[in-house]
Parts: C-alpha cells; sequence; structure tokens
C-alpha cells in the first residue's frame, strides 16, 4: 500500500498522514486478528492430531492384541484338534478290536454250531440206522 501525500506549509498534510496511519493500524490489527485465529486454528488442528495419534497408537495396540489373541486361538484349535484326533483314533481302536472280538465269538459260535449239527447228524443216522435194524429183525421175526 503506497500512499503520496501532499505537503503543507509544515510538512506533510497531517489529516492525510494520520488517516494512512490509521488505516494501517486498522489493517495491522485485522492482520493480528487473523494471526491470532490461524494460530488458535492451528493449536486446534494440532489438539487434534494428538487426539488421533493417541488414537492410532490404541488402535494399534489393540490390532496387535488381536492379532496375538488370533495365534492364541489358533494354536489352542490346532492343539485341541490334534487331541480329537487322537481320540478318534484310540476309538476307532477299541471299536475295531471290539469288533474283531466279536467276530472271532461269533466264528467260535458257528463252528461250535458246525460241530453240535454234526454230531447232531451222526446221533440222528445211528439212532435211525438202529431203528432200521429193529425194523429189519421185527420183519425177520415175523
Amino acid at each position: 500500500m503506497v500512499n503520496k501525500f501532499n505537503t503543507s506549509l509544515n510538512g506533510y498534510n497531517k489529516e492525510e498522514v494520520n488517516a494512512f496511519v490509521n488505516e494501517v493500524v486498522k489493517e495491522y490489527e485485522s492482520m493480528l486478528k487473523k494471526l491470532k485465529t490461524s494460530c488458535d486454528v492451528i493449536d486446534d488442528l494440532k489438539k487434534e492430531l494428538k487426539h488421533y495419534k493417541e488414537n492410532e497408537a490404541s488402535l494399534n495396540r489393540a490390532i496387535l492384541i488381536a492379532e496375538e489373541s488370533t495365534s492364541t486361538i489358533k494354536r489352542a484349535a490346532y492343539e485341541e484338534s490334534k487331541l480329537i484326533i487322537d481320540d478318534a483314533k484310540r476309538n476307532a481302536t477299541k471299536v475295531i478290536n471290539n469288533a474283531l472280538n466279536k467276530a472271532e465269538k461269533i466264528e467260535e459260535d458257528a463252528e461250535s454250531l458246525r460241530r453240535k449239527v454234526a454230531v447232531y447228524k451222526r446221533r440222528f443216522k445211528t439212532l435211525i440206522e438202529n431203528q432200521l435194524e429193529e425194523l429189519e429183525e421185527f420183519d425177520e421175526r415175523m
């Protein structure tokens, strides 16, 4: 802002200089007010940035905790699955052994029945043969 002043007897015109000085003061005060407003905005933004950085740190800690928890849960699930599989294998072995034992018992029972049937057949055959002999003897006596 360049201003040319008119001259008077004692130098520059006081009214023009005073008006200019008043204008400069107003402009300076306006700039100071804008600077203070800008500083307030900067302070508010700094506070907000600090808040966000704190939130970021909290979120990062939460993410790390979540990752650790996930790893722990995965490890526990893996261990539990191994235990379940081992238990299932033991149970399967027991079931198979029980089935084999039952099959052996059934086979033994079947073999026993075959022997009993064979014995029964021999006895029955012997009985029939004895009866036939008696019939033949009866016929001969008659």
